[in-house]
């Protein structure tokens, strides 16, 4: 079963590694290190092998994925033996990615993608493609009234002007292909009435939004266990200090808040308050790929006696990222197959805001991703 990845932001940090990472392990030269779906309470025959995987996408960038693995082997990112052993790999995966195409309007462009990924598809053969949004995070999203309603939004992009932000245009336009989507960012992507709908006229699934790979990780590790010892957080703060082009464009006032809102739910969603302090995001362009939070939470215990606890995560945003990126694509694709529509809520595990209500303690996330995978064997209802 040959299934396919298309990424947006196909040339990027997380994209590139992600492609690495499946081309090795197809090669077997490497292990599922921090692959969820290589776990063995994951383990599903409906999920497609590493090695079914093939990859194509779009990017604004120029450059080549060769050469930006090239660039991440020398930050130390990904083992530069893989990039030179790969070489040919890459360069094949490279052949299957296309400029982001634009049109006189909205429907024009969206057309163009959808060309893109049907002749990718034919071209090998897949069964199904996924989409998946790793660009950069855009600012969060302002309402109009198509936004609301299929029939207006076909409209809407019919006429001059810009009605959709990037993410939730490659989502109109993956479901108008026939494709499940995936937003790894925490831009608008399919969170939008007429996208929803659109997805089940098509009998579409879609995830998202914003991976969980490093602070809200545990964030979603430590809340549950102030709530569950009946201890009163008072406040937690947080600071974020990463390089790269996430850290770029996060220096933009607007993807910033969009970033920052996101790592804040798991604190109210899970305490049932909003404790004092806030996270915020610095651009340090010397440390690349890498990334640091400290955090720090004070808290009251018994007869009221002040408490804090800190803690500093270091990690390479990209070697967290890629993997899941691997296991959301690869579920994706499996429950598509299995006949499920709609917000994929039981992968929120994955994510630091994710779609629906559901509880946001790690490890209740996990058992409902566990009972998810394993029903994708049966009848996928």
């Amino acid at each position: 079963m040959r299934v396919g990845i298309w990424f947006i932001g196909a040339r990027g940090s997380v994209a590139t590694t992600a492609v690495v990472g499946g081309l090795a392990l197809r090669a077997g030269l490497t292990e599922p290190v921090g692959c969820v779906t290589a776990h063995p309470d994951l383990a599903a025959g409906a999920l497609p092998g590493f090695g079914d995987l093939v990859f194509g996408g779009h990017d604004v960038n120029t450059g080549t994925v060769a050469k930006k693995a090239e660039q991440l082997a020398a930050a130390g990112v990904v083992p530069a033996r893989l990039v030179q052993a790969l070489e040919a790999d890459l360069a094949e995966a490279e052949a299957e990615l296309r400029h982001a195409p634009a049109g006189g309007t909205q429907a024009e462009t969206a057309a163009a993608v959808v060309a893109d990924i049907e002749a990718f598809a034919e071209r090998h053969a897949l069964e199904r493609v996924v989409v998946v949004n790793v660009a950069s995070t855009e600012p969060a999203a302002q309402p109009h009234p198509a936004h609301a309603d299929l029939a207006a939004l076909d409209a809407a992009l019919a006429a001059p002007g810009r009605v959709l932000p990037p993410s939730s245009l490659y989502a109109y336009a993956a479901f108008t292909a026939g494709c499940a989507y995936v937003d790894f960012t925490p831009s608008t992507g399919a969170r939008l009435p007429a996208l929803d709908e659109l997805a089940a006229a098509r009998g579409l699934p879609y995830a998202g939004h914003d991976g969980k790979t490093g602070e809200t990780l545990l964030k979603s590790v430590l809340a549950p266990m102030f709530a569950m010892r009946n201890l009163a957080v008072r406040s937690w703060s947080g600071l974020n200090l990463l390089g790269g082009g996430d850290g770029a464009n996060l220096a933009e006032p607007g993807a910033n808040a969009a970033k920052s809102v996101s790592k804040q739910r798991v604190l109210r969603e899970t305490l049932g308050y909003a404790p004092e302090g806030d996270t915020h995001i610095d651009y340090v362009a010397d440390i690349g790929d890498f990334k640091t939070a400290w955090d720090l939470i004070t808290f009251g215990g018994f007869l009221g006696t002040p408490m804090r606890l800190q803690f500093t995560w270091e990690g390479c945003d990209s070697a967290l990222a890629a993997p899941i990126v691997l296991d959301l694509a690869r579920i994706s694709l499996a429950a598509h197959a299995a006949g499920r529509t709609g917000p994929l809520t039981p992968l929120a595990f994955f994510f630091k805001d994710p779609l629906g209500d559901g509880d946001h303690a790690l490890h209740a996330q996990w058992a409902e991703l566990r009972a998810f995978v394993a029903g994708l064997d049966g009848d996928g209802r």
